[in-house]
């Protein structure tokens, strides 16, 4: 039954899925990766079947193989309307971490989505929390993004809620250092207003 459930998440049939949970197929399934059925609701962007999951009481912070929840997995790639739906259930564990030992906020940062990175920072999620890299979300988004509008904002949205600019990474590198190597000016002038340098 559970195979089914997975089947029918995957088809992003939020009929069907109503009807195998109505027949008694278990929420929190999981298929040869470990992953939920609302996992794959989230990685698919199926917005109606991840309402349909969540609202049946589905795990938003089941793990699978490779160390992602749901809760994690919307956050990263920016699966707005769906990261809501998490949040607003209020079981989401904002401390939870990725394979790589980040808190949802620092994929958010890294892949570039400004809205789900307010989002947690709204929800409480720790904005100085250090991955296995020894990055911040700060640092990612400098590290990781190009400097563009987007990672702009997620940097001025980072500052403005207090994240901590001096943090630097494994090699005592700043955020304001590694915006100033790679030519982020805007990013640098947002750091250097907030640091007083």
């Amino acid at each position: 039954m559970g195979e089914d459930l997975i089947a029918a998440v995957a088809a992003g049939d939020s009929d069907a899925v109503m009807r195998r949970l109505g027949e008694g197929a278990e929420v929190d399934a999981r298929d040869g990766a470990n992953r939920s059925p609302l996992l794959i609701a989230v990685r698919n962007g199926t917005v109606d079947v991840a309402r349909v999951l969540i609202d049946a009481g589905g795990d938003v912070n089941a793990r699978d193989n490779s160390h992602d929840t749901p809760f994690i997995y919307a956050a990263s790639e920016g699966r707005i309307e769906i990261l809501a739906m998490i949040l607003a259930t209020g079981t989401a564990k904002l401390d939870d971490t990725n394979r790589y030992g980040g808190t949802a906020l620092i994929p958010a940062a890294h892949h570039g989505h400004p809205e789900a990175v307010r989002m947690l920072i709204g929800a409480g999620v720790d904005l100085d929390h250090i991955n296995k890299l020894g990055w911040t979300a700060l640092i990612e988004a400098v590290v990781l993004g190009d400097g563009g509008p987007p990672y702009q904002e997620i940097a001025r949205d980072l500052l403005a809620a207090g994240a901590d600019w001096r943090i630097a990474d494994k090699d005592g590198v700043t955020p304001l250092e590694h915006a100033r190597r790679r030519g982020f000016d805007v990013i640098a002038a947002l750091i250097t207003a907030k640091s007083g340098d």
